[in-house]
């Protein structure tokens, strides 16, 4: 794989990455690689696959995250990703949440590299898309390099050439979700010795990656980055990844434009059936630290609003942090 395609990506994020936010944020960065919510095997078997799978085309490239750990079920889901057009199929090994546990995917199949060896060649048998795996460098205290790079030895002599590493452990009991984000502490330097170790491959730093100085010093090491949080809660963030991470000189949209571009979607959903609040949410970032940003927000998040208004909320919002920009819309 070539390892341009994963320089800069955005995190996989469960309530967040949804088609909305994904078309959103790809009128901030025309290059950054998004994925989906992880969608477990069973939503795809027993639920509705169009509901999770189907997205707009603006949206490429993005990514189908799968959790599962039955290779038959897996190779089902990949091939519903392929037909419903996704460039890559990922799976989830790092999730640390009991809920997730229960069902045995995500990060405790890290205990069992042989199996996510067996469902990785079953994805790759079934798909011609490219098949990466999302891990952790750890479970709980373990803190021995050997764990993870004999994870990343059998996975990859499956047929897995690309794999995006969250460079924390994942602590599997007595931490939440959100803990497990913020309390194990980051290790890049493991996956810089994986980089070392294993130079065929394709490695994507994940975790704590908040600031360009470091996001680009990562870059001269690693082959990608990718960014959780701040592209949510800061989505103008990712309008400096197109030439900083891609070289693309072309001038970036400005928030004003990124707003404007997204009423016609919001238009479109809306006449579907898809209530302004499901679209309106992602947006709340757009300004933030910025003059108004807050007043943004409000509007923006103003259920009375949401329910009575179309998508002309959004340019409404757009006059109190840019009124001659709101005009000219």
């Amino acid at each position: 794989m070539n390892a341009r395609t994963h320089r800069l990506c955005v995190a996989p994020m469960m309530d967040w990455t949804d088609r909305h936010c994904r078309y959103f944020l790809r009128l901030v960065s025309r290059h950054a690689r998004l994925y989906t919510e992880m969608v477990t095997s069973g939503a795809l078997t027993h639920g509705d696959v169009a509901y999770h799978l189907e997205f707009d085309p603006a949206e490429h490239p993005v990514a189908l995250q799968l959790g599962g750990s039955d290779p038959a079920l897996l190779a089902v889901c990949a091939k519903l990703g392929e037909r419903y057009g996704y460039d890559e199929i990922n799976l989830n090994c790092g999730c640390p949440s009991e809920r997730v546990q229960t069902g045995s995917f995500g990060a405790c199949l890290m205990a069992e590299p042989a199996l996510v060896a067996d469902c990785v060649a079953a994805m790759r048998d079934a798909v011609a898309l490219p098949v990466t795996v999302k891990h952790r460098i750890g479970l709980d205290a373990g803190e021995d390099y050997g764990f993870v790079r004999d994870f990343v030895g059998t996975v990859a002599a499956a047929g897995c050439d690309a794999f995006i590493v969250h460079a924390r452990n994942a602590v599997l009991k007595g931490l939440s979700a959100k803990e497990n984000r913020e309390v194990p502490p980051l290790r890049y330097d493991v996956v810089h010795r994986l980089e070392r170790d294993f130079p065929a491959l394709t490695f994507v730093l994940n975790g704590g990656l908040a600031d360009w100085d470091t996001i680009e010093r990562e870059l001269a090491v690693v082959d990608g980055a990718m960014l959780g949080r701040v592209a949510y809660h800061d989505p103008y963030f990712l309008a400096q990844a197109d030439w900083r991470a891609f070289g693309d000189e072309t001038p970036a949209r400005s928030r004003a434009d990124v707003l404007r571009a997204l009423v016609p979607y919001a238009e479109t959903q809306l006449a579907r059936g898809v209530p302004l609040r499901a679209i309106a949410r992602h947006v709340l970032g757009l300004y933030h630290g910025r003059s108004g940003g807050r007043r943004f927000r409000q509007i923006l998040s103003d259920a009375a609003k949401l329910r009575n208004a179309g998508p002309e909320l959004f340019l409404v919002a757009l006059a109190v942090v840019e009124p001659v920009e709101a005009v000219r819309g």
